[in-house]
C-alpha cells in the first residue's frame, strides 16, 4: 500500500473518518468510558484553533511566558571541527523551562480554562513535560497532578524537585518497567473516573487523536519561528537542507519539522538504539518493529514474541518509550521523513563534544540528534546546511552524566 502526503492540509488533519493516518496509524481505541470526553474535548480544540481571540491568547503567552522565539544560531566551532556541512541550531531550549514541553503545557492549560475544568493531569518520562505542565498550571491557577515512573523518579531528580517546587503532586508509577510507557496508562486510568473535573495533557504526540492534534498544533511554534529565521539568515529556503531531531513520542520533531512539510527540506529523525551491547532500545522505527496498539492509538510498537509491549532501554528518559506517534510513522510510511538511531554511547560523545565547542549544553535527548549530526556532516559539501533541534537543556542529565562522564559541562 503507497501512502501520499496531501498537498495544502495540516499534517495533523490528514487521517480519515476513523482518524487513522494512512488507513494504518493512529484512531481512538479507548474505552467506553472515554468516549465522551474525547468527543467534547475534540469539538472543543476544533473550534478553539480557528478563533481568533484564542489564536491572540496563544500568541500572546508564547511570546510573554514562554519566550518566543528562541534563537536560531550557526554553530560555527562543531561546524570547522567537523568540515563539511554548515551546521546550525534551533535552541529550543532556550525557552521557559528549558524545553519544548512548554509549548504543549500552555495550550492543555489554555484549553482546560476554557473547558471549566480546575485540574490538570499529565503524564512524564523526563520530567520536562510534567515539570513545564507544573509551571503552566501554577501559571494559569490550576491544580495539578503528574504521574511519573518511579525509575524516572530516581533518574531524573532535578526536574522531579522542579515540578514539587511549582506545587503540583508527583504520582510514582510502580508497575511495569516504572517508565514513560507505565505513566501514560496511570495517567490515562485516572482521567477515565475524573474526566468531569479534570483535563488531561498526553505529554507528547501519542495516545488518542485529539492527543496528538493538541501537541503537534502547539509544538509547530518550534517550525514557524525556524522558517522566518531561516529565511532570514539565507534569503530563502536552502535547497540542500537537513533537519535532524531526535524521536521519542516525537513531539518536537513534529513542531520542528511542521512548516517545511512542504519544502524540499529533508527530515530526519533520531531514535534511541540504546546502551551498544544490549539488545535492548527504544527505536522502533529502525529496528522493524509492527504495528500494535498502544495508549488507544495504532503505531509501530515493539513487542514481545507473544505481542505484548515490550521491553525498552535508553539513558535518555524522554526517548525510553515502546511505540512511537502515528504521525512519524506516516511521514516514515510515506518516505517523507527518514529515521535512524544512536546509542546511548554515541549520545553521550555527542554531549561531550558540543558542550566542550558551543555554548549550548544539550539534554541526552537531542544528543541523540547531535549523534547523527556528528555522523553525517564530515560526508556532506560545504554547501549543504544541517540544523538540529536542541530541544532541551541537559541540567535535569547532571547526574547521569556525572555517573557515565565522570564531569559534567553545563
Amino acid at each position: 500500500m503507497s501512502l501520499k502526503i496531501k498537498k495544502n492540509i495540516p499534517l495533523i488533519d490528514q487521517h480519515d473518518e476513523n482518524f487513522m493516518y494512512g488507513g494504518r496509524f493512529g484512531g481512538n481505541f479507548i474505552p467506553e468510558t472515554l468516549k465522551k470526553p474525547i468527543d467534547d474535548l475534540t469539538k472543543l480544540f476544533s473550534k478553539l484553533r480557528k478563533d481568533k481571540n484564542f489564536l491572540k491568547e496563544r500568541n500572546h503567552y508564547f511570546k510573554a511566558y514562554v519566550g518566543a522565539p528562541t534563537p536560531f544560531i550557526k554553530l560555527e566551532n562543531l561546524t570547522e571541527h567537523l568540515g563539511g556541512a554548515q551546521i546550525y541550531a534551533k535552541v529550543v531550549s532556550e525557552a521557559n523551562g528549558g524545553a519544548h514541553k512548554i509549548y504543549n503545557a500552555t495550550v492543555h492549560c489554555l484549553i482546560a480554562k476554557k473547558a471549566g475544568k480546575k485540574f490538570i493531569v499529565g503524564d512524564t518520562g523526563a520530567g520536562y513535560a510534567g515539570k513545564m505542565l507544573s509551571m503552566a498550571a501554577k501559571k494559569f491557577g490550576l491544580k495539578c497532578k503528574i504521574f511519573m515512573g518511579a525509575k524516572d523518579i530516581k533518574r531524573q531528580r532535578p526536574n522531579v524537585e522542579a515540578i514539587k517546587k511549582n506545587g503540583a503532586e508527583i504520582v510514582p508509577v510502580t508497575t511495569g518497567s516504572q517508565t514513560l510507557v507505565d505513566a501514560v496508562s496511570e495517567c490515562m486510568r485516572y482521567w477515565v473516573s475524573n474526566c468531569d473535573t479534570t483535563h488531561m495533557c498526553v505529554g507528547s504526540t501519542v495516545g488518542p487523536n485529539i492527543f496528538i492534534k493538541i501537541c503537534a498544533w502547539s509544538t509547530a511554534q518550534i517550525s514557524r519561528e525556524l522558517i522566518r529565521q531561516v529565511k532570514d539568515e539565507f534569503g530563502k529556503i536552502p535547497k540542500k537542507l537537513k533537519l535532524i531531531n531526535c524521536v521519542g513520542g516525537g513531539s518536537s520533531a513534529v513542531g520542528f519539522w511542521n512548516e517545511f512539510m512542504e519544502t524540499q527540506a529533508e527530515f530526519i529523525g533520531v531514535e534511541a538504539g540504546g546502551p551498544k551491547n544490549s539488545k535492548l532500545h527504544a527505536a522502533p522505527l529502525t529496528n522493524g518493529s509492527k504495528i500494535g496498539i498502544l495508549h488507544g492509538a495504532a503505531q509501530y510498537v515493539i513487542q514481545d514474541k507473544e505481542g505484548q509491549i515490550g521491553s525498552t532501554k535508553s539513558i535518555s528518559a524522554g526517548l525510553d518509550y515502546p511505540g512511537i506517534s502515528p504521525l512519524h510513522c506516516f511521514l516514515k510510511d510515506t518516505k517523507r521523513a527518514k529515521y535512524t538511531s544512536a546509542s546511548d554511547e554515541d549520545a553521550l560523545k555527542a554531549y561531550q563534544l558540543v558542550s566542550r565547542l558551543e555554548n549550548i549544553s544539550p539534554s541526552l535527548e537531542p544528543s541523540h540528534a547531535f549523534a547523527e549530526v556528528i555522523r553525517i556532516a564530515p560526508k556532506l559539501k560545504s554547501s549543504e546546511i544541517i540544523i538540529c533541534n536542541s530541544c532541551g537543556d541537559s541540567q535535569k542529565d547532571k547526574d547521569i552524566i556525572k555517573q557515565r562522564l565522570g564531569s559534567y559541562i553545563r
